[in-house]
């Protein structure tokens, strides 16, 4: 490809409305445009790493024996309300209808998909196992639809969907499609770490995501520095903190005006906050739900939602649904208060094991201090679950070792789904005696957008994007410092046609441009090899390749004198030589990683260990 040819429109300016650093980049570096809000164009650059991420994707999927189709992204209403879905998916599911009035969505997932297809073909179990995937659109109507590819309303996925005849083929499917993704980010060059996870809307016994390891990421980690536990917070265990046993106090009313939150009610009364209990409201299902946690603690939503076994993501209750079941934002506490249809009470197992504390007095601008929960609550009609998030404080719940946080962007999960599609669309095949059986099944999906994104997130630097060599747009760049120079052109024209031949994805830089504008986009859009060809290169017969990876960025940051330059001879040792680096590119930023991360913890324990000798 020429450089003239290639429609690649840069911005030097970093765009208002991009707040990450993928989104960011994809603009500048003429990857994306935006289209509305959580709607991205590809262009060129972009699609081509999109189709690399595609293709590592097919070959691990067609070596795990999985087999592509393609099912239509617009699905009728029916398989949904058969699985009972249609109303259970929410608010994200984009809902049609077409001239007859017949009612469609746009396919945010394809279990009711499949399971239908499947349903019509298979009827035997000779013709299980079976294994079918497809890369295809997927659209879902975000809330907040925010953080460029990361969280978007149409977005690119890989899903799919293994059959099988029992629990122990499923099992074997799931390890084959976990084993697969491992490898697949492993060649995207991505830095991850797979976690249990909660199986969400889709449902299922068991499932893991895998995260990549990123700050910009929405969700939260915690993983053992002594076992292979790790976890999404979502799905953390936590322990119960019980507070010292002490003699209890008579309950009282206490004036706190203007007081709504329980940082500002511990601070006027001079409480510290874990004697305070805090209260979060919930709409689920059509219910109300009130969620109590200890003030120093945060609410789990997906630990709440399956105290009260909700088939639908919880959201925030609305001012008109406290106020039909008489709570006051701000002041509520569960004292006083039942249980109706409408109305659910949950409370975290660590505030049952609290003494003397602070909550809402639930009326305007009033708190109750010396709350004791086991006498104070109605303990009969209350839900008590383990429905706070993990904190710096607990442990591993396998092991009792330290627990580590750490911030990740889901690009794969797999789930063991077990037979609640198959058994509500009554996807079946005869066994060996001849009785009908429900199919087990398993689902394995990957953003493929998204690890675009999370590449982008994890390697780049302040000049622009470092692309692991596998899903860059291109290899190499090759950059005469003049275009206008005929001998330059001719000995660059040479070497872009000596790598085309040996197979490498490679740009030849063929603007006019100043040799320092060429320099810029290359580093922005993160070719991870630069050959440049200048007269004083060219008198000694040779060219000068510059790697652009995050080891070598790295070390220029610690002011090292480790040249990354290195001047090339004939054609021949050219290609050899741009083949030899582009491989140890990888390897190189692995380690790379592993260094930095080893000084960053050295760091983190310095601060640590200084701020424990000034509270001493």
């Amino acid at each position: 490809m020429l450089a003239t040819k290639l429609y690649a429109p840069t911005l030097r300016e970093v765009p208002s409305d991009a707040d990450v650093v993928s989104q960011q980049l994809m603009l500048r570096a003429g990857f994306m445009r935006k289209t509305a809000n959580g709607l991205y164009s590809f262009l060129p650059l972009g699609w081509r790493s999109i189709k690399k991420i595609e293709a590592i994707v097919r070959e691990e999927m067609d070596r795990a024996s999985a087999q592509e189709i393609m099912m239509p992204i617009l699905q009728p209403a029916e398989i949904w309300k058969e699985s009972g879905r249609w109303n259970a998916y929410g608010a994200e599911m984009m809902r049609i209808n077409d001239r007859h009035d017949n009612e469609f969505c746009l396919g945010p997932t394809h279990e009711e998909m499949i399971t239908t297809l499947v349903k019509n073909e298979i009827n035997s179990y000779r013709q299980l196992p079976v294994n079918l995937y497809q890369i295809q659109s997927k659209f879902r109507d975000e809330r907040r639809p925010r953080y460029g590819l990361m969280r978007s309303r149409e977005f690119i996925m890989k899903d799919a969907y293994s059959f099988d005849v029992d629990e122990a083929g499923l099992d074997e499917s799931y390890k084959s499609m976990y084993d697969a993704y491992t490898r697949i980010f492993t060649r995207c060059g991505l830095t991850f770490r797979p976690v249990e996870a909660d199986s969400g809307a889709i449902g299922g016994s068991g499932t893991h995501e895998f995260m990549a390891i990123a700050e910009a990421g929405e969700a939260d980690i915690v993983y053992c520095t002594k076992c292979d536990y790790a976890a999404n917070i979502e799905i953390g265990k936590p322990g119960i903190m019980k507070q010292e046993e002490e003699t209890l106090q008579e309950l009282s009313v206490v004036d706190t005006p203007n007081a709504s939150t329980i940082e500002a009610v511990a601070e006027m009364l001079n409480l510290p906050l874990h004697k305070t209990i805090k209260a979060v409201v919930f709409s689920i299902d059509g219910k109300v739900v009130l969620a109590i946690v200890r003030g120093d603690h945060e609410v789990n939503e997906v630990a709440v939602q399956h105290a009260v076994l909700g088939a639908v993501e919880p959201e925030m209750a609305t001012p008109e649904e406290l106020e039909k079941v008489g709570l006051i934002a701000g002041f509520i506490s569960p004292v006083g208060l039942k249980q109706t249809e409408e109305f659910a009470i949950v409370v975290d197992e660590s505030v049952m094991e609290s003494y003397n504390v602070c909550g809402g007095a639930n009326k305007k601008d009033a708190h109750y201090v010396n709350i004791n929960p086991k006498r104070d609550f109605n303990v009969d009609d209350i839900i008590i679950a383990p429905i706070r998030l993990i904190t710096d404080d607990d442990v591993c719940p396998t092991c009792g070792g330290a627990l580590e946080h750490a911030k990740g962007i889901e690009v794969g999960q797999v789930f063991k789904l077990g037979t609640k599609y198959s058994e509500a669309l009554q996807a079946t095949f005869l066994d060996q005696n001849g009785r009908p059986n429900p199919m087990i099944m398993g689902c394995y999906g990957i953003g493929v957008s998204r690890t675009l994104a999370a590449a982008i997130e994890q390697y780049h630097d302040e000049n622009g994007i470092i692309w692991p060599r596998s899903i860059a747009p291109f290899e190499a760049v090759i950059v005469p410092i003049n275009a206008k120079d005929k001998a330059l052109m001719s000995t660059s024209q040479t070497i872009y046609s000596a790598l085309q031949n040996a197979g490498v994805d490679v740009l030849l830089d063929d603007r006019k441009d100043r040799a320092g504008v060429k320099f810029k986009d290359a580093d922005l859009i993160g070719y991870p090899l630069r050959i440049t060809v200048s007269k004083n290169t060219l008198e000694n017969n040779e060219v000068e390749i510059q790697i652009r990876t995050f080891a070598m960025d790295y070390w220029a940051e610690l002011d090292s004198q480790m040249c990354y330059k290195k001047s090339a001879g004939d054609i021949e040792m050219v290609r050899q030589e741009s083949k030899r680096y582009a491989e140890a590119i990888a390897a190189l930023d692995n380690k790379m990683l592993e260094f930095r991360k080893k000084i960053e913890l050295l760091e983190k324990n310095k601060v640590l260990c200084e701020t424990d000798k000034v509270k001493k």
